[in-house]
Protein backbone atom coordinates (compact mmCIF):
# COMPACT_ATOMS: atom_id res chain seq x y z
CA UNK A 1 0.00 0.00 0.00
CA UNK A 2 1.08 3.53 -0.51
CA UNK A 3 2.09 4.97 2.84
CA UNK A 4 0.85 8.32 1.60
CA UNK A 5 4.24 9.80 2.26
CA UNK A 6 3.71 13.45 2.59
CA UNK A 7 4.91 16.22 0.38
CA UNK A 8 6.43 17.88 3.41
CA UNK A 9 8.99 19.61 1.30
CA UNK A 10 11.12 16.47 1.30
CA UNK A 11 10.29 16.00 -2.34
CA UNK A 12 12.08 19.27 -2.84
CA UNK A 13 15.22 17.81 -1.35
CA UNK A 14 15.35 16.00 -4.64
CA UNK A 15 17.16 12.88 -3.50
CA UNK A 16 16.07 9.73 -5.30
CA UNK A 17 12.42 10.71 -4.86
CA UNK A 18 12.57 10.81 -1.08
CA UNK A 19 9.21 9.33 -0.33
CA UNK A 20 9.17 8.98 3.42
CA UNK A 21 9.99 11.31 6.16
CA UNK A 22 7.66 12.39 8.73
CA UNK A 23 3.96 11.80 8.94
CA UNK A 24 3.52 11.65 12.66
CA UNK A 25 1.08 9.47 14.53
CA UNK A 26 -2.10 7.50 14.41
CA UNK A 27 -5.27 9.30 13.53
CA UNK A 28 -8.36 8.62 15.65
CA UNK A 29 -11.06 7.02 13.51
CA UNK A 30 -14.50 8.56 13.50
CA UNK A 31 -16.44 7.31 16.49
CA UNK A 32 -13.45 5.59 18.11
CA UNK A 33 -12.85 7.68 21.18
CA UNK A 34 -9.52 7.14 22.80
CA UNK A 35 -8.33 4.61 20.24
CA UNK A 36 -5.22 5.08 18.18
CA UNK A 37 -6.67 4.12 14.84
CA UNK A 38 -6.73 6.47 11.96
CA UNK A 39 -6.10 7.76 8.56
CA UNK A 40 -3.03 8.77 6.68
CA UNK A 41 -2.93 12.32 5.47
CA UNK A 42 -2.88 13.69 1.91
CA UNK A 43 -0.15 15.77 0.35
CA UNK A 44 -0.77 19.49 0.78
CA UNK A 45 -1.34 21.78 -2.16
CA UNK A 46 0.50 25.03 -2.79
CA UNK A 47 -1.41 28.11 -3.96
CA UNK A 48 -0.08 29.97 -6.98
CA UNK A 49 2.37 32.78 -6.40
CA UNK A 50 1.41 36.34 -7.30
CA UNK A 51 3.77 38.06 -9.68
CA UNK A 52 6.66 40.20 -8.46
CA UNK A 53 6.07 43.91 -8.10
CA UNK A 54 6.71 46.23 -10.98
CA UNK A 55 10.16 47.69 -11.15
CA UNK A 56 11.90 44.58 -9.81
CA UNK A 57 15.44 44.42 -11.10
CA UNK A 58 16.09 41.73 -13.72
CA UNK A 59 19.83 42.13 -13.95
CA UNK A 60 21.63 39.01 -12.77
CA UNK A 61 23.31 39.55 -9.41
CA UNK A 62 26.37 37.52 -8.42
CA UNK A 63 26.04 38.03 -4.65
CA UNK A 64 23.22 36.51 -2.65
CA UNK A 65 20.31 38.82 -1.89
CA UNK A 66 16.89 38.86 -0.28
CA UNK A 67 14.00 37.92 -2.56
CA UNK A 68 11.18 38.10 0.00
CA UNK A 69 10.38 38.84 3.64
CA UNK A 70 7.88 36.82 5.67
CA UNK A 71 7.00 38.61 8.91
CA UNK A 72 10.47 40.21 8.80
CA UNK A 73 12.30 36.89 8.19
CA UNK A 74 14.20 36.85 4.88
CA UNK A 75 14.23 34.32 2.06
CA UNK A 76 17.36 34.56 -0.07
CA UNK A 77 18.05 33.92 -3.71
CA UNK A 78 20.43 31.11 -2.78
CA UNK A 79 17.67 29.31 -0.87
CA UNK A 80 15.47 29.43 -3.96
CA UNK A 81 18.25 28.28 -6.29
CA UNK A 82 19.23 25.37 -4.06
CA UNK A 83 15.64 24.16 -3.78
CA UNK A 84 15.17 24.50 -7.55
CA UNK A 85 18.27 22.43 -8.26
CA UNK A 86 17.03 19.63 -6.02
CA UNK A 87 13.60 19.60 -7.62
CA UNK A 88 15.09 19.51 -11.10
CA UNK A 89 17.27 16.54 -10.15
CA UNK A 90 14.28 14.70 -8.75
CA UNK A 91 12.14 15.33 -11.83
CA UNK A 92 14.96 14.11 -14.07
CA UNK A 93 15.41 10.95 -12.00
CA UNK A 94 11.71 10.19 -12.39
CA UNK A 95 11.84 10.65 -16.14
CA UNK A 96 9.79 13.86 -16.21
CA UNK A 97 10.27 17.24 -17.84
CA UNK A 98 10.94 20.25 -15.62
CA UNK A 99 8.82 23.39 -16.10
CA UNK A 100 10.48 26.59 -17.37
CA UNK A 101 12.95 27.90 -14.80
CA UNK A 102 11.06 31.17 -14.35
CA UNK A 103 7.88 29.27 -13.49
CA UNK A 104 9.73 26.88 -11.21
CA UNK A 105 11.46 29.77 -9.42
CA UNK A 106 8.12 31.44 -8.69
CA UNK A 107 6.59 28.22 -7.38
CA UNK A 108 9.62 27.43 -5.24
CA UNK A 109 9.60 30.93 -3.77
CA UNK A 110 5.93 30.57 -2.89
CA UNK A 111 6.60 27.22 -1.27
CA UNK A 112 9.40 28.72 0.82
CA UNK A 113 7.13 31.59 1.85
CA UNK A 114 4.44 29.16 2.99
CA UNK A 115 6.98 27.02 4.84
CA UNK A 116 8.41 30.07 6.58
CA UNK A 117 4.96 31.25 7.70
CA UNK A 118 4.10 27.79 9.01
CA UNK A 119 7.39 27.38 10.86
CA UNK A 120 6.86 30.72 12.54
CA UNK A 121 3.36 29.63 13.58
CA UNK A 122 4.65 26.31 14.89
CA UNK A 123 7.35 27.93 16.99
CA UNK A 124 5.05 30.66 18.26
CA UNK A 125 2.58 28.03 19.49
CA UNK A 126 5.22 25.95 21.25
CA UNK A 127 5.44 22.92 18.95
CA UNK A 128 8.75 21.10 19.38
CA UNK A 129 10.48 18.13 17.74
CA UNK A 130 12.92 15.96 19.68
CA UNK A 131 16.16 14.64 18.22
CA UNK A 132 14.71 11.15 18.54
CA UNK A 133 11.96 11.99 16.06
CA UNK A 134 14.53 13.42 13.64
CA UNK A 135 16.64 10.27 14.02
CA UNK A 136 13.60 8.16 13.19
CA UNK A 137 12.75 10.22 10.11
CA UNK A 138 16.39 10.10 9.02
CA UNK A 139 16.44 6.31 9.24
CA UNK A 140 13.14 6.06 7.41
CA UNK A 141 14.30 8.15 4.46
CA UNK A 142 17.53 6.16 4.19
CA UNK A 143 15.58 2.89 4.35
CA UNK A 144 13.21 4.01 1.60
CA UNK A 145 16.26 4.60 -0.59
CA UNK A 146 17.64 1.17 0.38
CA UNK A 147 20.74 2.67 1.94
CA UNK A 148 22.26 2.77 5.38
CA UNK A 149 22.13 6.14 7.09
CA UNK A 150 25.86 6.66 6.53
CA UNK A 151 25.65 5.67 2.86
CA UNK A 152 22.68 7.97 2.48
CA UNK A 153 24.64 10.93 3.82
CA UNK A 154 27.60 10.14 1.61
CA UNK A 155 25.19 10.31 -1.31
CA UNK A 156 23.78 13.62 -0.13
CA UNK A 157 27.30 15.00 0.29
CA UNK A 158 27.91 14.30 -3.40
CA UNK A 159 24.99 16.64 -4.09
CA UNK A 160 26.38 19.30 -1.74
CA UNK A 161 23.89 18.63 1.09
CA UNK A 162 25.40 18.38 4.57
CA UNK A 163 24.09 16.14 7.33
CA UNK A 164 23.37 19.17 9.50
CA UNK A 165 21.31 20.94 6.86
CA UNK A 166 19.37 17.79 5.96
CA UNK A 167 18.51 17.08 9.60
CA UNK A 168 17.38 20.66 9.96
CA UNK A 169 15.13 20.19 6.92
CA UNK A 170 13.69 17.04 8.51
CA UNK A 171 13.08 18.82 11.80
CA UNK A 172 11.32 21.67 10.02
CA UNK A 173 9.09 19.33 8.05
CA UNK A 174 8.16 17.45 11.22
CA UNK A 175 7.25 20.77 12.80
CA UNK A 176 5.05 21.62 9.82
CA UNK A 177 3.33 18.26 9.94
CA UNK A 178 2.56 18.55 13.63
CA UNK A 179 1.18 22.02 13.07
CA UNK A 180 -1.08 20.70 10.28
CA UNK A 181 -2.25 17.84 12.48
CA UNK A 182 -3.27 20.23 15.22
CA UNK A 183 -4.83 22.96 13.10
CA UNK A 184 -6.57 20.98 10.36
CA UNK A 185 -7.91 17.71 11.79
CA UNK A 186 -10.56 19.39 13.94
CA UNK A 187 -12.03 20.96 10.79
CA UNK A 188 -12.76 17.65 9.06
CA UNK A 189 -16.03 15.73 9.40
CA UNK A 190 -17.14 12.79 7.24
CA UNK A 191 -20.82 11.78 7.24
CA UNK A 192 -22.53 8.66 5.93
CA UNK A 193 -24.00 10.83 3.17
CA UNK A 194 -20.47 11.78 2.11
CA UNK A 195 -19.52 8.10 1.90
CA UNK A 196 -22.69 7.20 -0.03
CA UNK A 197 -22.03 9.96 -2.56
CA UNK A 198 -18.41 8.87 -3.01
CA UNK A 199 -19.44 5.24 -3.61
CA UNK A 200 -22.04 6.33 -6.18
CA UNK A 201 -19.37 8.29 -8.02
CA UNK A 202 -17.07 5.28 -8.04
CA UNK A 203 -19.76 3.18 -9.69
CA UNK A 204 -20.11 5.67 -12.54
CA UNK A 205 -18.64 5.11 -15.98
CA UNK A 206 -15.89 7.55 -15.16
CA UNK A 207 -14.63 5.34 -12.35
CA UNK A 208 -12.49 3.26 -14.69
CA UNK A 209 -10.46 6.35 -15.50
CA UNK A 210 -9.60 6.71 -11.81
CA UNK A 211 -7.89 3.33 -11.50
CA UNK A 212 -4.62 3.50 -9.61
CA UNK A 213 -1.32 1.70 -10.12
CA UNK A 214 1.59 0.99 -7.79
CA UNK A 215 4.90 0.72 -9.65
CA UNK A 216 8.23 -0.52 -8.39
CA UNK A 217 10.99 1.54 -10.03
CA UNK A 218 14.64 0.60 -10.62
CA UNK A 219 16.67 3.57 -11.81
CA UNK A 220 20.13 3.66 -13.42
CA UNK A 221 21.23 7.28 -14.00
CA UNK A 222 23.36 8.28 -16.96
CA UNK A 223 25.67 11.26 -16.35
CA UNK A 224 25.59 14.21 -18.69
CA UNK A 225 28.18 13.93 -21.48
CA UNK A 226 28.61 10.20 -20.76
CA UNK A 227 30.60 8.32 -23.39
CA UNK A 228 28.84 5.70 -25.55
CA UNK A 229 30.72 3.00 -23.63
CA UNK A 230 29.47 4.31 -20.29
CA UNK A 231 25.89 4.58 -21.60
CA UNK A 232 26.08 0.98 -22.79
CA UNK A 233 27.43 -0.11 -19.41
CA UNK A 234 24.56 1.60 -17.56
CA UNK A 235 22.03 0.14 -19.98
CA UNK A 236 23.45 -3.32 -19.37
CA UNK A 237 22.95 -2.83 -15.62
CA UNK A 238 19.30 -1.88 -16.18
CA UNK A 239 18.82 -4.80 -18.57
CA UNK A 240 20.25 -7.20 -15.98
CA UNK A 241 17.68 -5.97 -13.47
CA UNK A 242 14.86 -6.36 -16.01
CA UNK A 243 15.99 -9.90 -16.90
CA UNK A 244 16.09 -10.98 -13.26
CA UNK A 245 12.64 -9.54 -12.64
CA UNK A 246 11.19 -11.23 -15.70
CA UNK A 247 12.67 -14.49 -14.44
CA UNK A 248 10.53 -14.10 -11.33
CA UNK A 249 13.05 -12.80 -8.81
CA UNK A 250 11.82 -10.56 -5.99
CA UNK A 251 12.04 -6.85 -6.81
CA UNK A 252 13.43 -5.81 -3.44
CA UNK A 253 16.11 -8.50 -3.63
CA UNK A 254 17.10 -7.46 -7.15
CA UNK A 255 17.21 -3.80 -6.17
CA UNK A 256 19.41 -4.57 -3.18
CA UNK A 257 21.74 -6.75 -5.23
CA UNK A 258 22.18 -4.28 -8.08
CA UNK A 259 21.90 -0.94 -6.24
CA UNK A 260 25.09 1.12 -6.20
CA UNK A 261 25.07 4.34 -4.18
CA UNK A 262 28.29 5.52 -5.78
CA UNK A 263 26.63 5.41 -9.21
CA UNK A 264 23.24 6.67 -8.07
CA UNK A 265 21.53 3.35 -8.87
CA UNK A 266 18.49 2.73 -6.67
CA UNK A 267 15.08 1.11 -6.60
CA UNK A 268 11.82 1.04 -4.65
CA UNK A 269 8.04 1.16 -4.80
CA UNK A 270 6.50 4.46 -5.89
CA UNK A 271 3.11 3.95 -4.23
CA UNK A 272 -0.47 3.52 -5.40
CA UNK A 273 -1.53 6.56 -7.43
CA UNK A 274 -3.58 7.45 -10.55
CA UNK A 275 -1.75 6.65 -13.77
CA UNK A 276 -1.79 10.30 -14.84
CA UNK A 277 0.32 11.18 -11.81
CA UNK A 278 3.23 9.16 -13.14
CA UNK A 279 5.64 10.58 -15.74
CA UNK A 280 4.24 10.15 -19.23
CA UNK A 281 7.08 7.77 -20.11
CA UNK A 282 6.04 5.46 -17.27
CA UNK A 283 2.29 5.78 -17.83
CA UNK A 284 2.52 4.88 -21.51
CA UNK A 285 4.74 1.88 -20.79
CA UNK A 286 2.49 0.26 -18.17
CA UNK A 287 -1.01 1.40 -19.20
CA UNK A 288 -2.06 -2.03 -20.48
CA UNK A 289 0.24 -4.25 -18.39
CA UNK A 290 -1.16 -6.66 -15.78
CA UNK A 291 0.02 -6.95 -12.20
CA UNK A 292 3.47 -8.53 -12.07
CA UNK A 293 4.48 -7.41 -15.57
CA UNK A 294 7.84 -5.73 -16.23
CA UNK A 295 8.48 -2.72 -18.49
CA UNK A 296 11.87 -1.56 -19.65
CA UNK A 297 14.58 -0.67 -19.64
CA UNK A 298 13.07 2.69 -20.64
CA UNK A 299 15.35 5.55 -21.67
CA UNK A 300 14.79 9.09 -20.38
CA UNK A 301 16.98 12.14 -20.30
CA UNK A 302 18.13 11.11 -16.83
CA UNK A 303 18.97 7.47 -17.49
CA UNK A 304 17.39 4.01 -17.70
CA UNK A 305 14.25 2.90 -15.85
CA UNK A 306 12.85 -0.58 -15.17
CA UNK A 307 9.26 -0.79 -13.89
CA UNK A 308 7.21 -3.56 -12.32
CA UNK A 309 3.43 -3.33 -11.92
CA UNK A 310 3.02 -4.19 -8.23
CA UNK A 311 -0.67 -3.46 -7.76
CA UNK A 312 -3.72 -2.18 -9.59
CA UNK A 313 -6.90 -0.94 -7.98
CA UNK A 314 -10.37 -0.19 -9.30
CA UNK A 315 -11.02 3.46 -8.56
CA UNK A 316 -8.68 3.32 -5.60
CA UNK A 317 -10.12 0.15 -4.03
CA UNK A 318 -8.03 -3.02 -4.48
CA UNK A 319 -9.71 -6.37 -5.13
CA UNK A 320 -7.61 -8.03 -2.41
CA UNK A 321 -6.17 -6.31 0.65
CA UNK A 322 -3.53 -7.29 3.19
CA UNK A 323 -4.85 -6.90 6.72
CA UNK A 324 -2.67 -6.68 9.80
CA UNK A 325 -3.44 -7.64 13.40
CA UNK A 326 -1.22 -5.71 15.79
CA UNK A 327 -1.04 -4.39 19.32
CA UNK A 328 0.89 -1.50 20.78
CA UNK A 329 1.94 0.39 23.88
CA UNK A 330 1.65 4.17 23.75
CA UNK A 331 3.42 6.66 26.00
CA UNK A 332 2.19 10.21 25.51
CA UNK A 333 4.83 12.93 25.58
CA UNK A 334 4.61 16.04 27.76
CA UNK A 335 6.88 18.74 29.19
CA UNK A 336 7.80 16.15 31.83
CA UNK A 337 8.33 13.27 29.35
CA UNK A 338 10.24 13.97 26.14
CA UNK A 339 10.14 11.75 23.09
CA UNK A 340 13.67 10.61 23.85
CA UNK A 341 12.78 9.66 27.42
CA UNK A 342 9.59 7.89 26.33
CA UNK A 343 11.55 5.95 23.71
CA UNK A 344 14.06 4.86 26.37
CA UNK A 345 11.24 3.57 28.60
CA UNK A 346 9.69 1.63 25.74
CA UNK A 347 13.05 0.22 24.73
CA UNK A 348 13.33 -1.22 28.25
CA UNK A 349 9.83 -2.72 27.98
CA UNK A 350 10.81 -4.23 24.64
CA UNK A 351 13.90 -5.76 26.20
CA UNK A 352 11.78 -7.35 28.93
CA UNK A 353 9.41 -8.92 26.41
CA UNK A 354 12.23 -10.22 24.21
CA UNK A 355 14.03 -11.79 27.20
CA UNK A 356 10.84 -13.49 28.31
CA UNK A 357 10.57 -11.67 31.64
CA UNK A 358 7.33 -9.89 30.74
CA UNK A 359 4.28 -10.31 28.51
CA UNK A 360 3.49 -7.61 25.92
CA UNK A 361 -0.24 -7.54 26.69
CA UNK A 362 0.38 -7.25 30.44
CA UNK A 363 2.78 -4.35 29.89
CA UNK A 364 0.24 -2.65 27.62
CA UNK A 365 -2.43 -2.90 30.31
CA UNK A 366 -0.02 -1.46 32.88
CA UNK A 367 1.75 1.27 30.93
CA UNK A 368 -0.09 2.13 27.71
CA UNK A 369 -1.93 5.46 27.63
CA UNK A 370 -4.09 4.52 24.64
CA UNK A 371 -7.74 3.48 24.69
CA UNK A 372 -6.66 -0.02 23.66
CA UNK A 373 -4.75 -0.57 26.93
CA UNK A 374 -7.59 -2.57 28.53
CA UNK A 375 -7.40 -4.99 25.62
CA UNK A 376 -3.67 -5.45 26.08
CA UNK A 377 -2.99 -2.88 23.35
CA UNK A 378 -4.84 -4.98 20.76
CA UNK A 379 -5.83 -2.92 17.69
CA UNK A 380 -7.69 -5.78 15.96
CA UNK A 381 -7.57 -6.52 12.25
CA UNK A 382 -7.03 -3.36 10.21
CA UNK A 383 -6.94 -2.51 6.53
CA UNK A 384 -4.05 -0.73 4.77
CA UNK A 385 -4.13 3.01 5.31
CA UNK A 386 -5.90 2.93 8.67
CA UNK A 387 -2.76 4.15 10.43
CA UNK A 388 -0.65 7.11 9.45
CA UNK A 389 2.65 6.41 7.68
CA UNK A 390 5.17 6.27 10.52
CA UNK A 391 3.13 3.75 12.47
CA UNK A 392 2.11 1.77 9.41
CA UNK A 393 5.60 1.72 7.93
CA UNK A 394 7.01 0.29 11.16
CA UNK A 395 4.20 -2.26 11.41
CA UNK A 396 4.54 -3.35 7.79
CA UNK A 397 8.27 -3.96 8.26
CA UNK A 398 7.56 -6.55 10.98
CA UNK A 399 7.08 -10.27 10.64
CA UNK A 400 4.40 -11.90 12.84
CA UNK A 401 5.62 -12.00 16.42
CA UNK A 402 8.23 -9.29 15.99
CA UNK A 403 8.33 -6.08 18.04
CA UNK A 404 9.36 -2.73 16.60
CA UNK A 405 11.78 -0.26 18.03
CA UNK A 406 10.01 2.75 19.62
CA UNK A 407 8.12 4.74 16.97
CA UNK A 408 7.30 8.46 17.28
CA UNK A 409 3.89 9.74 16.18
CA UNK A 410 1.96 12.90 16.95
CA UNK A 411 0.26 10.99 19.79
CA UNK A 412 3.52 10.09 21.50
CA UNK A 413 5.84 7.11 21.24
CA UNK A 414 4.69 3.56 20.44
CA UNK A 415 5.97 0.02 20.76
CA UNK A 416 4.31 -2.18 18.12
CA UNK A 417 3.98 -5.95 17.94
CA UNK A 418 2.61 -7.59 14.81
CA UNK A 419 0.52 -10.64 15.68
CA UNK A 420 -0.83 -11.83 12.32
CA UNK A 421 -1.21 -10.84 8.67
CA UNK A 422 -3.69 -12.08 6.07
CA UNK A 423 -4.98 -11.36 2.56
CA UNK A 424 -8.73 -11.03 2.17
CA UNK A 425 -11.34 -9.78 -0.26
CA UNK A 426 -12.80 -6.68 1.39
CA UNK A 427 -16.37 -6.95 2.68
CA UNK A 428 -18.99 -4.29 2.01
CA UNK A 429 -18.36 -2.83 5.44
CA UNK A 430 -14.62 -2.71 4.79
CA UNK A 431 -15.24 -1.09 1.41
CA UNK A 432 -17.25 1.60 3.17
CA UNK A 433 -14.45 2.07 5.69
CA UNK A 434 -11.94 2.45 2.86
CA UNK A 435 -14.27 4.87 1.09
CA UNK A 436 -14.59 6.86 4.33
CA UNK A 437 -10.79 7.01 4.55
CA UNK A 438 -10.58 8.36 1.01
CA UNK A 439 -13.26 10.98 1.61
CA UNK A 440 -11.53 12.06 4.81
CA UNK A 441 -8.27 12.46 2.88
CA UNK A 442 -10.01 14.61 0.29
CA UNK A 443 -11.65 16.78 2.93
CA UNK A 444 -8.41 17.05 4.87
CA UNK A 445 -6.63 18.26 1.78
CA UNK A 446 -9.32 20.86 1.18
CA UNK A 447 -9.25 21.96 4.82
CA UNK A 448 -5.48 22.22 4.76
CA UNK A 449 -5.55 24.37 1.64
CA UNK A 450 -8.11 26.68 3.23
CA UNK A 451 -6.15 26.93 6.48
CA UNK A 452 -2.92 27.60 4.60
CA UNK A 453 -4.55 30.43 2.67
CA UNK A 454 -5.81 31.90 5.95
CA UNK A 455 -2.34 31.67 7.48
CA UNK A 456 -0.79 33.30 4.43
CA UNK A 457 -3.37 36.05 4.54
CA UNK A 458 -2.39 36.89 8.13
CA UNK A 459 1.33 37.02 7.33
CA UNK A 460 3.19 40.13 6.23
CA UNK A 461 4.87 39.25 2.92
CA UNK A 462 7.09 41.62 1.02
CA UNK A 463 8.54 40.69 -2.38
CA UNK A 464 11.94 42.12 -3.22
CA UNK A 465 14.02 41.41 -6.33
CA UNK A 466 12.85 38.22 -8.10
CA UNK A 467 15.00 35.08 -7.81
CA UNK A 468 17.47 34.39 -10.61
Amino acid sequence: MNHRLLALGLACLGFCALQSAAAQGLRPAAGAAGSARGLARPAPQTPALPGPSEGSGLTQQQADYIVALVNSEPITNNEVRMRMARIERQIAQQGGAAPPREVLAREVLEQLILEKAQLQEAKDTGIRVDDYAVDQAEQSVARQNQLSVEAFYRRLAEQGISRKSFREELRNQLLLQRLRDREVQSRVRVTDLDVDQYLREQRSEAAAAKAEVNLAHFFVPVPENASPAEVAQRQARAQAAADKLRAGEDFAAVARALADASLGISGGAMGLRPLERYPELFANAVASLPVGAIAGPLRSGAGFHVLKVVERSNAGIPAVITQSHARHILLRTSPQLSETAAAARLAELRRRVLTGTADFADLAREYSQDGSAKQGGDLGWVNPGRFVPEFEEAMNALQPGEISEPVVTRFGVHLIQLLERREVKPSQRELRDMARDTVREQKTEQAYTTWLQELRGRAYIEYRDPPL
